[in-house]
């Protein structure tokens, strides 16, 4: 027997193809080879390569052209009985037919069915790319996940090389595992490989919609839980010391990633705890949430405080590369989190739910440890002026104490002083009003004495003179009792002054001791001032001198000294060339001075 030539163009190849028949480059047609049932290739046929049984079953066909069924497929087009074998050489055979000739008209009958294609919707579980032809094989499950039909399915390299990259470009997406899709196929059937369908379109549409439908989803349910801004509301990390990092393993954007955060945590600024999941796949979300919850118990194990932030980074890829993180329980995990969390995941234009429900959302890995970065520059810098601001008030306050305790001490001598002065004063001024205060009670004795003396010598002249004039026999008598008298007075005259003066002396003693006693105790109060005024200038002093040299050199500044050691305080005082020492904190240096420069104010 020979191979049977067909007459197929070139739009016909695909379908001759699967039906069985091989190509001839050299002759350039398609043939069937020789033993194979020629039924399926009717319309290819020459006219009268074929006949009885075939014939029949091109009328039927032709004759039921006019009427299809829902999916577009003729009811006389579906394979027909054989009542009889056909060729001579099957003649033997008494009833039924080859298997062979079963499934070319199989393959006969869907290929004149589905000419034109069906838009059918399906999921791929399996994509692999050969010379440039794409095989999918493609699931439907139902809402439970059970699988109610599969299939194997192709699109060829010609047909992949249009159709592929406008619908990676309308969705971000490409085909692999996961994704859902609206195709067009064209189902064929070959007696050696079965039932396969032939792709030809794919409508982009339809898998961007099922992509958002999800997040569309998870997000309603967020919210309805009252859920979804939970993560947002906290408060954003005021710095970042402790910080949980969960990322693919070796993936490219956890090393832009490293590459900054290993220089911050070499420098002691931010400590970085890695914790290593995959991002996509099935199963991804649970690992990433296993992960997740793992880090934080053993968190709590070491730390008695939360970290700083949780930072969830990988680097870009397809769409449906990272719909496999638009997952609900992923996400809810995220949101009851009562650390902030920060994502990094893809690119600008891609976008997921977690980064919907995360504190806050950059656009790489390399943008959030650059916002980790300037955070910790940020608080570095106020850290910074802070501390000048305390230095400048520190500063100024131990101006302002040298200069009270300066004024303090000025004022406590001139104080001492005063005191001093008016205790002299008040000393000078009571012994001066003790002596005239003395002078005074010994003239006023002195003038009663002198009072009653003439009183006395008056009266004594009246009764002598009466006693002369009255009785001049008694005056031996008068001038005896006269002298009595006399003596008397002197007596009595001699007894007050002598009462005077003692009483002045008492005077003049309680005075002293009562001026003794105010110096003294005004000369305690003197020296308890100063002793107390001395303590404080100690005090004041050791806390000036505690900022003395020494620790001027330990923070960093030098002292200036000429050759024989005095200390040079200004650059005029240290002429061009002169020896100069510069003292550190852990010691000296030799120079030379140079020319001086005035310091623009």
């Amino acid at each position: 027997m020979k191979d049977t030539e067909l007459k197929a163009g070139y739009k016909d190849r695909l379908q001759v193809k699967a039906l069985g028949a091989r190509w001839n480059p050299e002759l350039k047609i398609w043939y069937v080879p020789s033993g194979m049932d020629l039924a399926p290739f009717a319309q290819w046929l020459p006219g009268s390569a074929v006949g009885g049984s075939l014939g029949s079953a091109s009328a039927s066909v032709t004759a039921g052209s006019s009427n299809r069924n829902e999916l577009g497929v003729r009811p006389s087009a579906l394979p027909q009985a054989f009542d009889a074998p056909v060729g001579s050489d099957l003649a033997v055979q008494s009833k039924g037919v080859a298997l062979s000739t079963l499934l070319n008209g199989v393959a006969q009958a869907v290929a004149l069915a589905y000419a034109a294609g069906v838009w059918t919707r399906a999921e791929v579980v399996k994509a692999d790319i050969r010379k440039g032809h794409v095989y999918l094989e493609l699931v439907e499950r139902n809402s439970q996940g059970d699988t109610l039909a599969q299939a194997r399915a192709m699109i060829w390299a010609s047909v992949a090389n249009k159709i592929l990259p406008e619908f990676e470009r309308a969705t971000g997406a490409v085909l692999a595992a996961g994704i859902k899709l609206l195709i067009r196929t064209k189902p064929t059937a070959s007696p050696l490989y079965g039932l396969n369908l032939v792709i030809d379109a794919i409508d982009p549409d339809y898998t961007l919609g099922d992509l958002e439908a999800k997040k569309r989803e998870i997000r309603a349910r967020l919210q309805r839980e009252g859920l979804f801004e939970a993560n947002k509301q906290l408060a954003s990390p005021w710095d970042y010391q402790q910080v949980i990092v969960v990322a693919p393993e070796q993936a490219a954007g956890l090393g832009d990633f490293q590459a900054e955060a290993a220089r911050l945590q070499r420098h002691g600024l931010c400590k970085f705890t890695y914790v290593h999941s995959r991002f996509q796949g099935d199963g991804a979300a649970s690992e990433i949430c296993k992960a997740l919850a793992d880090a934080l118990r053993k968190w709590g194990d070491h730390h008695s405080a939360p970290a700083d932030a949780v930072v969830l980074i990988r680097g870009g890829g397809a769409v449906n590369d990272l719909a496999w993180l638009n997952d609900y329980v992923l996400a809810r995990l995220i949101c009851e989190l009562e650390i902030p969390v920060l994502t990094g995941i893809g690119h600008e234009r891609d976008h997921t739910i977690l980064d919907e429900v995360a504190n806050i959302r950059f656009d790489t890995p390399s943008k959030v440890i650059g916002a980790i970065e300037q955070a910790i520059a940020r608080r570095a810098g106020e850290a910074k002026r802070h501390f000048e601001d305390i230095v400048g008030v520190v500063g100024r306050a131990t101006l302002q104490i040298a200069q009270a305790v300066e004024a303090m001490d000025a004022g406590i001598k001139l104080d001492v002083q005063r005191h001093l002065s008016l205790a002299r004063e008040s000393s000078a001024e009571l012994m001066s009003d003790l002596r005239l205060r003395a002078l005074g009670t010994l003239r006023s004795a002195s003038v009663q004495s002198q009072a009653g003396f003439e009183a006395m010598r008056h009266h004594a002249d009246k009764v002598i003179a009466n006693a002369r004039q009255v009785v001049p026999a008694a005056l031996a008598e008068v001038k005896s009792e006269g002298r009595r008298l006399l003596r008397a007075a002197e007596v009595e005259v001699t007894g007050q002054a002598m009462s005077t003066l003692q009483r002045a002396a008492a005077d003049i003693r309680q005075v002293s001791e009562s001026s003794g006693r105010a110096f003294a105790e005004l000369g305690r109060d003197a020296q308890r001032i100063v002793a107390e005024a001395q303590t404080q200038s100690a005090a004041l002093m050791r806390e000036v001198a505690g900022q003395g040299p020494d620790k001027t050199l330990g923070r960093g500044f030098s002292l200036v000294r000429g050759a024989d050691g005095s200390t040079i305080t200004s650059a005029a005082t240290a002429a061009a060339g002169t020896a100069i020492q510069i003292e550190f904190h852990d010691g000296v240096l030799l120079a030379q001075a140079g020319q001086s420069k005035k310091r623009k104010l």
